[in-house]
């Protein structure tokens, strides 16, 4: 009997030799339509929020933080009330 070329962990030369497909394998499968990946999850937003550096005085970010988890969506939605501009 001839032996099989090796040329990493997923070789294989005869179909009845493949690996078992597992919930595992197709929990990790790249889903296409036509030559695009379809990626999983939320969608991209059409108007992202940014990142910035912001400098806060200690005792303003303590109380923020305080409040618990949420405490930066909290300070964008003050600063929203107080230039009085529309909900995003």
């Amino acid at each position: 009997m001839p032996k099989k070329k090796k040329s990493g962990k997923a070789a294989w030369s005869d179909p009845d030799d493949a690996p078992e497909l597992t919930a595992e394998f197709f929990d990790r499968a790249e889903i296409r339509h036509g030559d695009k990946v379809i990626r999983r999850g939320r969608p991209p937003l059409d108007n992202p929020k940014q990142a910035v550096k912001l400098r806060l005085d200690a005792d303003v970010l303590a109380a923020y933080r305080a409040t618990g988890d949420g405490w930066q969506t909290r300070i964008n939605a003050d600063l929203r009330k107080a230039r009085k501009l529309k909900a995003g």
